[in-house]
């Protein structure tokens, strides 16, 4: 046999042969093209989609009919996806604008609104397709906290086993149960996802440092846009981000010119690299800052919209909530109810981020494969987000702490529930005991009896698994969401529903779906001064002065649910008199529609 010695076109050099080697088949050429069928991430993507339907099943029994948690804010959150991705596709100038609060300007930015789940929403339109789509982004929500973890350990440095068990216990640890109705707070998995892109982009790892010949710009790029698409869902868990990306560029520069001082030399770093970082950071800051100033303009027309530090106070935990799970935790929940009894307000106090997920990070502070100054810092991190989501309970008053940051961060006197610090605490809580469960499976293949340990170190790496998914099968209950009555379909919009206020108002705009009529109803963390005006005023509906009022404003028609009236100002309506007022009244199942002319 004759061999001589080629080079490839950018590589290095290859053996050649005379021998005539078999030509690849047609079959062999037809498995090659599936062979991304086997590969890691598509295992953990679709791993992650089906480990997220059978956690939080059964919201996929009935999804057309039914959301988890409670009739509140997922009727909010259907409508607002809905509405986005309507008016995206439809009437995009008047995103902000939306078809509620009339005739109020930028009532869609009046709370959180799940824009960057906009194209889930213009796939269809209906009352059963915002439902449906809701449900679907419930669950894809937890699928992506899962995958977005799995890749951040493992681009930190640990194992696929290490990955699993820190992506289980982050998407659905037992604290999250308490915000089933809240999409937005479940919407997170962009902050593990953006964080592991932008690592492996500046080819950086807890496990082996900066290693410049890894760094990958188009990655770093990707990251930046993740950053800012988890940043269009809503600042109540984007704004964290935002502060933790900013700090994140100010040590990086730091310690880079640290280096350079130290050394006089000049570390590797790449034009490429530092052009997808100004790109990146651009559309980063860009759609914050666009946010932000949308936020600001709300305010300006609501200062009522403004919120006091007394929020803060009424939603810090004790400390006893860190290890407290919600009612709704299938494995603690009846354990836990004594602990719940000292909590004021359990939705947003229950903090557990998993009791097996504490004991394997404590563990990682001793064997990991992190170095000790690495898990160090990862213990200073854990420590410092507890601290913070102490709120007021930290010392007496929360200063220095949760206080001090909402007096002089901008925009964080917004975020009126430190609990929510748990995001971080879990995530670190994670990558610690990720790096305890890969110094296990590591050990386990250097053993010299390896072939003896070939199957009971899988065995013993399925323990944490299951017990971190255990932790996380929830009692979530799903309700029956009410259907719209067929009075909407027929009267003039603008329209006023009645009884006006609390949970109606949600179901009033999730009904608003089919065909997005606009309504003076809508619920949000504040009242505009049109709708308290208009909630006082047709207290006393229909007479005179109402009826004035509503033409006043706009209003054309007038819907009445009775069912919905009993033990409000419009019970028994139907025997209020409209003649002389110049409007009309019919039933319509069960409903009355009032036409004011």
């Amino acid at each position: 046999m004759h061999i001589v010695s080629t080079r490839a076109a950018d590589g290095p050099p290859v053996a050649a042969s005379d021998d005539h080697s078999p030509a690849p088949t047609p079959t062999r050429d037809r498995w090659a093209r599936w062979r991304w069928l086997r590969h890691e991430w598509t295992g953990v993507m679709v791993g992650g989609v089906l480990l997220a339907v059978a956690l939080t099943w059964p919201t996929m029994r009935h999804p057309a009919s039914t959301v988890p948690g409670d009739l509140g804010d997922p009727t909010l959150q259907a409508w607002q996806i809905a509405w986005s991705g309507h008016a995206l596709v439809s009437q995009p100038l008047d995103l902000w604008h939306s078809n509620t609060f009339y005739p109020e300007r930028y009532t869609f930015a009046y709370s959180d609104t799940l824009l960057g789940y906009a194209p889930m929403g213009a796939l269809g339109s209906g009352f059963e397709a915002a439902l449906v789509h809701y449900n679907i982004m419930y669950v894809l929500a937890h699928a992506l906290a899962f995958v977005g973890a799995y890749a951040l350990v493992r681009q930190l440095g640990a194992g696929r086993w290490g990955g699993a068990v820190a992506g289980l216990a982050w998407a659905f640890a037992p604290w999250r149960l308490a915000h089933a109705g809240h999409l937005n707070i479940l919407s997170s998995g962009g902050i593990a996802l953006s964080l592991a892109m932008l690592a492996r982009g500046h080819g950086w790892s807890l496990r082996h440092g900066y290693r410049p010949e890894r760094r990958r710009p188009g990655w770093a790029l990707a990251g930046w846009v993740v950053a800012a698409w988890q940043v269009s869902l809503g600042f109540g868990i984007g704004l964290p981000l935002v502060y933790f990306l900013l700090a994140a560029v100010l040590v990086a520069a730091g310690c880079y010119g640290w280096s350079w001082w130290r050394r006089r030399t000049r570390v590797p770093f790449g034009r490429r690299l530092l052009l997808a970082d100004l790109a990146g950071g651009l559309v980063f800051g860009a759609v914050t800052l666009l946010l932000g100033l949308l936020y600001l303009r709300v305010v300006d027309l609501n200062p009522q919209a403004v919120r006091s530090l007394d929020w803060t106070e009424m939603f810090s935990p004790p400390p006893i909530g860190f290890i407290t799970a919600p009612a709704d935790s299938w494995l603690w929940g009846e354990r836990h109810a004594a602990a719940r009894a000292q909590l004021s307000w359990p939705p947003e106090m229950a903090l557990l981020p998993g009791m097996a997920l504490i004991g394997m990070a404590m563990a990682g502070l001793f064997v990991s494969v992190y170095p000790v100054r690495h898990r160090v810092a990862l213990a200073l991190g854990i420590l410092g987000t507890v601290l913070l989501g102490l709120g007021v309970t930290l010392g007496g008053d929360g200063d220095p702490g949760y206080l001090t940051l909402s007096r002089h961060l901008p925009g964080w006197d917004a975020l009126r529930t430190p609990g929510r610090m748990m995001h971080w605490t879990s995530l670190l809580l994670a990558v610690l005991a990720a790096g305890l469960v890969t110094a296990i499976a590591e050990s386990g293949q250097r053993s010299p009896t390896r072939r003896r340990t070939r199957l009971l170190t899988p065995a013993l790496l399925l323990i944490p698994l299951v017990l971190v998914g255990l932790e996380g099968v929830n009692r979530t209950p799903h309700l029956v969401v009410p259907r719209p009555p067929a009075a909407m379909r027929v009267a003039q919009e603008p329209v006023l529903l009645l009884p006006i206020g609390g949970t109606n108002d949600l179901h009033y705009m999730l009904w608003t779906t089919d065909g997005f009529p606009r309504v003076a109803n809508g619920l949000a963390g504040f009242e505009p001064a049109t709708l308290a005006q208009t909630r006082t005023t047709a207290a006393t509906f229909p007479d005179p002065g109402s009826v004035a009022y509503l033409r006043g404003i706009g209003v054309r028609s007038v819907v009445v649910l009775p069912d919905r009236a009993v033990g409000t100002p419009w019970e028994g309506i139907a025997a209020r008199p409209v003649d002389g007022l110049g409007i009309t009244r019919e039933e319509l199942d069960g409903a009355l529609v009032y036409d004011l002319g």
